[in-house]
């Protein structure tokens, strides 16, 4: 059953909009990521194992060494993993 309430809308419009930000994409799935990291913490939103296993190929996609700058194929797989994460969470 899907999270309800004030801080589940809020946690999936908050994640929804980072989508919708400026900025590099790799950049964005950070912070996309966090926020729904916080959302699963605080109970505001339940993992399901779609989202488990779509965050799992983010972290995969959004890896580097230090110093490694992530390419422009890095960014297309978060853009497109973050695509396929924004559905899912009305599941969460």
């Amino acid at each position: 059953m899907p999270s309800s309430g004030p801080e589940a809308d809020r946690a999936r419009a908050e994640f929804r909009a980072i989508l919708e930000e400026r900025g590099h994409a790799v950049d964005n799935a950070r912070q996309a990521a966090a926020r729904l990291d916080e959302a699963f913490a605080t109970g505001a939103l339940t993992r399901t194992p779609a989202l488990d296993a779509m965050l799992g190929d983010l972290m995969v996609a959004l890896e580097q060494d230090e110093g490694q700058k992530l390419g422009g194929k890095s960014a297309e797989a978060a853009r497109f993993i973050l695509r396929a994460i924004s559905p899912e969470l009305d599941n969460a």
